[in-house]
């Protein structure tokens, strides 16, 4: 794992209070200096971010009452892109996991971890990297390819066609001459890649194409 940055706020998002206690706890034993925010809800958590501003990290339970699935996680990713959320169920299918990382969570975090674990998975979070909890062997990696593969999915064609030139070793020079376009506009293909693959590098996004055998 690599080296992280300890968050300097959190926002946790659980109508449960003892569950928000819990999370409370670990951030409290793990990261002092950190700052925790709390909300019940999604519109609370909204309002809350709106009064107090961008969080390094939140936590959103899967089933908060004014949520639909994974409306929530997919309201805030689309309002705050720059920031993890990690996922936090009591549920912990190999359907539920994948559908969502697919839609952009950083982790998923099983209420049933222990506390060392819930720890082990903030922190892999936290230095840049996706957590996923322990399947069945075998589900764990169709996940992993399940997850990659509705990634590139959300792409479009000319996305894909970008990501084929970084597969293909090309640098953004490279690639706008090969496409006839500017500098520009490579770089915002990149940019959306990187969001939508969740990714923080065109290398992160180089191997996970990798993985599931992506040439473009």
């Amino acid at each position: 794992m690599e080296e992280f940055t300890a968050p300097d706020r959190v926002l946790i998002v659980d109508d449960h209070s003892l569950v928000r206690d819990g999370l409370r706890s670990i951030f409290d034993d793990t990261f002092p200096d950190c700052e925790i925010l709390e909300a019940d809800c999604l519109e609370s958590a909204l309002q809350v971010l709106s009064a107090s501003g961008d969080v390094d990290l939140m936590l959103l339970d899967l089933n908060i009452p004014d949520v639909s699935h994974l409306s929530g996680l997919e309201r805030l990713r689309d309002d705050f892109p720059a920031t993890p959320v990690v996922m936090v169920s009591g549920v912990c299918d190999r359907n539920v996991v994948r559908d969502a990382l697919a839609a952009g969570a950083a982790g998923f975090v099983p209420k049933s971890l222990k506390r060392a674990a819930i720890v082990d998975a903030l922190q892999q979070v936290l230095s840049g990297e996706i957590y996923m909890p322990e399947l069945e062997v075998d589900d764990t990696q169709a996940a992993e390819e399940d997850l990659i593969r509705a990634r590139i999915d959300s792409l479009t064609p000319q996305q894909r066609v970008v990501l084929g030139h970084l597969v293909a070793g090309r640098l953004n020079k490279q690639i706008a001459y090969e496409l006839d376009v500017s500098m520009t506009t490579v770089k915002a293909h990149v940019s959306a890649i990187l969001q939508k693959m969740n990714v923080f590098s065109r290398t992160q996004a180089v191997i996970m194409a990798g993985k599931v055998g992506f040439r473009g």
